[in-house]
């Protein structure tokens, strides 16, 4: 028999816009990223993570998991062709395009990064609120009077139609 051994982490995370299963020491290629070569990005949007049968899934992400990875390479895919055609008309149209996308290496699965990341995010975030508030308000243009509840019923009375002119 053979010993198969099933012992590894994976996980299911969103990345640019389309879901990925990756493990750690994969590379992959994604939709291009922001970042230079040799950067290190993090995807919080973990959706599932399997560590050697423990199944965790999220509704719909999982809180405080992050996948870690660098950016290896930015490249264009293989040429798609995209040709039109209508039969008995002359009409052909050939045309083509490289899809721009970016080659990425898992450094890992780790539970906790995703949580500082957040905490550093809301901080900043909230400083800036806080500044907001303080600053001086304007003044507030005036606003209508508010009307009262019979006005909204009340419909302006219709104009009679002028009387018609009669030959005689």
């Amino acid at each position: 028999m053979l010993n198969i051994s099933t012992e590894y982490m994976y996980a299911i995370v969103e990345i640019a816009g389309h879901q990925y299963k990756v493990q750690k020491d994969q590379r992959i290629y994604v939709n291009r990223l922001q970042g230079n070569e040799g950067d290190k990005v993090s995807f919080d949007r973990v959706l599932l993570t399997d560590d050697n049968g423990k199944v965790e899934v999220g509704a719909p992400v999982i809180e405080g998991v992050a996948v870690n990875a660098t950016i290896l390479e930015h490249l264009k895919a293989d040429k798609v062709i995209i040709f039109k055609k209508k039969r008995r008309k002359g009409y052909r149209v050939k045309n083509g395009h490289r899809q721009a996308i970016t080659s990425i290496k898992i450094e890992g699965i780790g539970k906790g990064t995703a949580k500082k990341a957040a905490a550093k995010v809301e901080a900043t975030e909230a400083a800036p609120a806080a500044e907001k508030k303080t600053a001086a308000k304007k003044p507030a243009a005036k606003k209508a009077a508010p009307k009262k509840e019979g006005d909204a019923a009340k419909k302006p009375a219709a104009k009679k139609a002028a009387p018609k002119k009669t030959e005689e």
